[in-house]
């Protein structure tokens, strides 16, 4: 269960970063890709540096957001 909410808050990641980013973008489904990638990255990134947002929906959201710009 907690693999499939990683992708989807991947997924709202993606979209939230195609608003955020206003440049050529990728379209939808490009931003919702690069958005599940940035999740793994933004994770990886925060985890590395040790910086935690707590656990949390919001949390793990700004994560991936972070990740993906």
């Amino acid at each position: 269960m907690g693999f499939l909410w990683f992708l989807i808050i991947g997924l709202v990641a993606g979209w939230l970063a195609g608003v955020l980013v206003k440049g050529g973008g990728f379209g939808l489904i490009g931003d919702l890709i690069v958005g599940v990638i940035g999740a793994f990255l933004g994770g990886f990134l925060f985890s590395t540096f040790g910086v935690s947002l707590g656990g949390g929906l919001i949390g793990s959201l700004v994560v991936a957001t972070v990740g993906l710009c």
